[in-house]
């Protein structure tokens, strides 16, 4: 089996180069721009064809939240039309794809945690852009499953664990929202999560189309009680203040709830998923290491 790792450089990319050591009997490519765009399709299809790519997964997207509202061509580009490619590219082959998309598809009015089939309502161009993806998977005929996530964080590039820890160092207080919850999520679980899956079809011969799941790690926060623990588990003696959504505008409006609920994925790939706190933790420690 060869899987093409498309965004390889990004959060998850990164963790799944680090983990697939453990995956023996699959021989893993890592692509991401310059060398690879999933917005040109012949470059796509071709690569593809020509280095007998079985299946992907596609860690590319474009995530800068706010930005996406004033660059909704290029965030559509990638979130929507880049997918379309990679479904149209794997249809020519056979191949199975897992895609990555996000809690922001939801408008965030709900009071128990999401469930797959529940109406989704984005509520900016991010969401909108992704969803628009989620569909292009959907509705198309190949061997496919699509993982929402939420809050996704990594010792790799740039991410709220890693700009807390840094304020931490230069500031005695920092106000931090309260009134927005959801869950943390590690890189490197989603990581194994989608190795896993891929391990788990393949031995079991499965054939899924559009299947579609959630996946966070355990329990649920705001992104005060997430402050909160960085700095204890970093070390830092900044203070956190809780802060309401209406005190720190931004440009796209925030899902004020957006916690997953993953009985699916947990019982059809009999997946076990860390406690966020726990997985923050071992983040945290490799990050000071």
């Amino acid at each position: 089996m060869r899987v093409l790792i498309t965004g390889s450089n990004g959060q998850l990319g990164s963790e799944i180069k680090e983990l697939v050591t453990n995956y023996k009997k699959v021989d893993f490519i890592f692509k991401d721009l310059p060398e690879l765009d999933i917005c040109n399709f012949k470059a796509l299809q071709t690569f593809i064809i020509d280095h007998n790519i079985n299946a992907v997964i596609n860690c590319a997207a474009y995530t800068a939240v706010d930005k996406a509202e004033e660059e909704s061509i290029i965030a559509t580009k990638v979130n929507n039309e880049g997918v379309l490619n990679i479904v149209n590219a794997l249809a020519k082959v056979n191949g199975k794809l897992i895609h990555i998309s996000t809690d922001y598809v939801f408008d965030g009015d709900h009071f128990s945690p999401y469930k797959e089939l529940d109406p989704v309502s984005p509520i900016g161009v991010y969401g909108e852009t992704k969803r628009a993806g989620e569909l292009a998977v959907i509705n198309s005929d190949i061997d496919s499953v699509v993982i929402r996530t939420s809050w996704l964080y990594s010792s790799y590039g740039n991410n709220f664990v890693k700009t807390m820890l840094r304020l931490g160092s230069e500031k005695e207080n920092l106000g931090v929202i309260f009134d927005q919850v959801g869950t943390p999520t590690y890189a490197r679980d989603l990581a194994k999560c989608c190795l896993d899956i891929l391990a788990f079809s393949k031995e079991t011969n499965i054939n899924s189309k559009g299947n579609l799941y959630h996946f966070s790690n355990e329990g649920v926060a705001s992104w005060y009680d997430f402050a909160i623990s960085i700095m204890e588990l970093g070390g830092k003696n900044c203070k956190i203040n809780p802060i309401q959504t209406k005190d720190y505008p931004t440009l796209a409006k925030r899902p004020q709830y957006s916690v997953l609920n993953k009985s699916k994925i947990k019982i059809d790939f009999k997946i076990e998923i860390p406690y966020w706190r726990d997985s923050l933790k071992d983040c945290i420690e490799k990050i000071k290491n």
